[in-house]
C-alpha cells in the first residue's frame, strides 16, 4: 500500500463489526475510530454494545466513551476531529481502521457532510404543535410524501427525527434527503469499505441473544441511573427509551424486551437499507476472516 490507507467496517448492529475491526487492526499493526455516534457517550456502555475492556484493551480505540451525554456534539465536528486525528495516526502508521453503523457518521468520515441550513422557527413550532394535538402518524404521513427516500431509511418512530425531515422539507421546499447529499470532499488517503453480512434468521438471531444479553449484565440498572437524563437526545435511543416507559409503569418488563428487541430488528433493516446505497462496498460474510484477509491484500 503505497498510500495511507483507511478501511471502514460497517453493516448493522450485532453482526460483530467490533470484533472483525479488531482482528483487522491486529494483523495491520493500527488503531481504530469508531463511527458509532452512541458510543460516544460515556454514561451508555451496554444498552449501546461498547466493546468490553478486553476489546479495549487488544487494540488502541478512538471516539470510545470520550463524551458526556450533556456535552454538545454533532457529525460536523466528529468529521473536523476524526480528520485531525487520522492526520495524526497517519504520521506514524500506514493504515487506520474505522468501524460502526452510524451511516451518517461514516458518510462524514469518509466524504464529508453538507451544511444544513437553519429551519424556520415557526415551522418547528407548528410541526410541534402538530404533534401534540394529531399525533406522529399525520406528520409521516406528510413525511412520506415530500420526502420518501428519508422517510425509510430513517426511525419513524422517532418524532425528532420526523420533525427534522419535516422541518427541512418545509423550510427549503426540497426533500431532505437531497438536502444533505454530500459533495465528495476528496480525501488524502485510500477509502477501503468493507461490508459485513449473513443471514437475515441469523442477524435476528444475534440481536436477540445480545438483548438478552444486556438484561444478563445490567441494562436495567444502567438506564434507571440514567433517568434524571432521559430528555437528553442521546438517551433517545433503543434500549433506553423502551425501560423509560417501563419504570413509568405504561408497560411490563416483558413487553419492553419484546419491543427492544423488535426496534433492534427495525434499526438494522434501516442500516443495512443505508449502506447498500454504495455500490464501492466490498462486501464479506461476517465469519469469514480469510476473505477479509484478502481484501486488505488486494490494497
Amino acid at each position: 500500500m503505497s498510500k495511507k490507507t483507511l478501511f471502514v467496517v460497517v453493516g448493522p448492529t450485532a453482526i460483530g463489526k467490533t470484533a472483525m475491526a479488531i482482528r483487522i487492526a491486529q494483523k495491520l499493526g493500527t488503531e481504530i475510530l469508531s463511527c458509532d455516534s452512541r458510543q460516544f457517550y460515556k454514561e451508555l456502555n451496554i444498552g449501546v454494545a461498547s466493546p468490553s475492556a478486553e476489546e479495549l484493551a487488544a487494540v488502541p480505540h478512538h471516539f470510545i466513551a470520550n463524551l458526556s451525554i450533556q456535552d454538545t456534539y454533532n457529525v460536523s465536528m466528529y468529521e473536523h476531529d476524526a480528520l485531525a486525528l487520522l492526520d495524526t495516526l497517519f504520521a506514524t502508521h500506514n493504515t487506520a481502521v474505522a468501524v460502526g453503523g452510524s451511516g451518517l457518521y461514516v458518510d462524514a468520515l469518509c466524504q464529508g457532510i453538507t451544511a444544513m441550513p437553519d429551519p424556520d422557527p415557526e415551522i418547528r413550532a407548528q410541526l410541534k404543535q402538530q404533534l401534540q394535538i394529531d399525533g406522529i402518524e399525520t406528520l409521516r404521513a406528510q413525511l412520506r410524501l415530500l420526502d420518501p427516500d428519508y422517510y425509510y431509511s430513517t426511525d419513524i418512530a422517532n418524532p425528532l427525527r420526523i420533525i427534522r425531515g419535516l422541518e427541512m422539507c418545509l423550510t427549503t421546499g426540497q426533500p431532505f434527503s437531497k438536502i444533505r447529499q454530500n459533495k465528495n470532499k476528496k480525501r488524502p488517503f485510500n477509502i477501503v469499505k468493507i461490508g459485513l453480512t449473513c443471514p437475515r434468521d441469523e442477524l435476528y438471531n444475534r440481536i436477540n441473544q445480545r438483548v438478552d444479553q444486556m438484561f444478563a449484565d445490567g441494562l436495567m440498572d444502567e438506564v434507571r441511573s440514567l433517568q434524571p437524563y432521559r430528555h437528553l437526545n442521546a438517551l433517545n435511543t433503543v434500549g433506553y427509551k423502551e425501560l423509560f416507559d417501563f419504570f413509568d409503569g405504561k408497560t411490563t418488563i416483558e413487553h419492553a424486551v419484546e419491543e427492544i428487541k423488535t426496534h433492534t430488528r427495525r434499526y438494522a433493516k434501516r442500516q443495512i437499507t443505508w449502506f447498500q446505497r454504495y455500490d464501492e462496498i466490498i462486501w464479506v460474510e461476517n465469519k469469514n476472516f480469510s476473505k477479509f484477509l484478502q481484501v486488505i491484500a488486494d490494497f
